[in-house]
Order: structure tokens, then sequence, then C-alpha cells
């Protein structure tokens, strides 16, 4: 909400002043055309994927506009010249998955328990910096119900989750014995452990999301992983591993978090891909042709 709040701010100066029923595809285009002028945080111009940003935004207003009838039509759907390419999301390679592991397992225990967890449900940052102690139940299940976020000038904000909903999932072994292990050390360390506490936390209170973020990006430049991986290409490793061993589009949805399969299907076209190369040439063996 607060990102929208910004961007609706850079763009009032260019159609703010005019009334919905005026507001044309062409007004919208010169929008775009002074957004490609402005400079991003190293002085070069707006790339076309943050243009497309800003007028997602508007077009969200708008859209909600033509609801209320307000608009017989959303202007923003008849903007040209802003068409993005679909980006596919690059996730590490087998090789590189056992390299990284490796990797995530000589980390001090906090933060290898917090990327295992990452890696091995999918969940998101904000939702695994939101995890208690009491969030933990028999057989591995997690419920996953809270989020906390930076959120720029508010500090940290806790929400439900992406989709307000809650849902369960379910770490391997392993990694529950690794958070059993975290227990323990903050134990030893003197603290008093409340089942309301959060499990990702210091004697000094929890850890910052931008933490875990920060210390990542160090581990990948030190052991040379491609620049463009980040903390959330752990969710995208996730459901790709799960979609390569055959799990249904409507199961990982809902493991992910995802409102709707359709969104899975939507950021994950190119991993299903290759499963229906794989199906094509399974009847084909069937067949036997």
């Amino acid at each position: 909400l607060a990102g929208y709040k910004r961007q609706l701010e850079v763009v009032y100066p260019y159609i703010g002043g005019v009334t919905l029923n005026k507001l044309r595809p062409l007004i919208l285009e010169e929008m775009c055309a002074e957004l490609r002028k402005r400079k991003n945080r190293r002085g070069e111009p707006l790339c076309e994927a943050t243009v497309h940003k800003y007028l997602e935004t508007v077009s969200a207003v708008l859209e909600d506009a033509k609801r209320n009838d307000i608009l017989l039509y959303n202007p923003a759907h008849r903007v040209r010249g802003v068409r993005m390419e679909k980006k596919v999301q690059r996730v590490p390679a087998e090789f590189e998955m056992r390299k990284l592991m490796q990797c995530i397992l000589q980390e001090p225990l906090l933060y290898r328990v917090f990327y295992l967890t990452a890696i091995t449900t999918g969940m998101r940052r904000g939702e695994l910096c939101a995890l208690r102690w009491n969030d933990l139940h028999g057989g591995g299940a997690v419920t996953v119900q809270h989020s906390r976020s930076s959120v720029l000038g508010q500090g940290i904000v806790e929400s439900s989750t992406k989709n307000h909903r809650t849902r369960t999932v379910v770490i391997p072994e392993l990694v529950h014995d690794y958070m059993g292990e975290l227990f323990l050390e903050q134990v030893r360390a003197g603290r008093v452990i409340q089942p309301n506490d959060y499990i990702f936390s210091t004697a000094e209170g929890p850890v910052h999301p931008d933490s875990f973020t920060r210390r990542l990006r160090r581990l990948y430049r030190k052991n040379d992983f491609p620049p463009e991986y980040h903390l959330h290409t752990l969710r995208h490793t996730n459901a790709s591993m799960l979609i390569a061993q055959g799990v249904d589009v409507r199961t990982v949805a809902g493991l992910l978090g995802h409102a709707q399969p359709s969104t899975t299907l939507d950021i994950y076209s190119h991993a299903f891909d290759k499963n229906k190369r794989l199906a094509g040439q399974k009847l084909s063996e069937a067949m036997g042709l």
C-alpha cells in the first residue's frame, strides 16, 4: 500500500488535474513518455518495467472507477507502447543447488534455519520473519498467518499474509531438527522463550527483514553465484522443484499462498511447459509411437 501511494504521488503531476471522464489513453501515453525521462537511484532513465508498474497502479484505480460505473472503460487498457515481455525467473541449476545448500549449511544457525525454511517451504521473507514458536505443530506442520515487512517511513509493519489467508506448509525433518536446535540455543543464551515469541530473533528482538536479504546477497557474491539471484530466488526454486516433481498446480498454488492457481501458472508457465513436453513423450511411448 505504501508503494502504491508513492507511485501515485509521482504520477499526480501528470494526470492529477484531469477529471476521470476526460482521461484518455493518449494522456496516459504522454504520462509514460514523461516517466521514461525520470532518473532512478543510479541516475539512469527508468526502465520499461518500472514505467509499466506505474501504469499498472493507475490502471488499478481506473478499474475500480469502471467497476463503480464512474467510467465506461479503463483507458489504461488501451495504452500503446508499454508492452512487457514476461520475465522468466532464473533458478539454480542442479549443480548450483548443491553448492548453494553447502553454503547455507555453513551459515550461523539463525540464518541457516531461515534460508533452509525459505527454500523448503517457498515462504515469503515477511512470512518467515513473522513466524512464532506457536506456529509450529506436530509432524513438521507450520501455520503461515502473518507477515512482517519493512515499510519506508513506517518502520516494521506486521499484517496478514499477502492474500489475507492462513495456510499450512510442512518442513522437512532436518529443518525441524534445526529449529529445535535454534530453540535450545536461544534458551542457553539465557532467554525465557514464550510461545508467542518470534522464531527468528535475538536477545535484542526480532531480526530486521533486510538483514536476511543483505546476508544472502553477500553469500551469493562470495561464492560466485549469478548477480540476479536474491532472497526471493529461494521461493522460485521451491516452486520450480515442486513443478518438476509433477505436483499439480492447485497444490503448488496452495503451498505458495497464491490466491488463484492462475497466478502460479502465470509466473511459472515455463516450468509447466517442461512437464507438458514430458507428458507428450510419455504419451508417445505409451502409444508405441
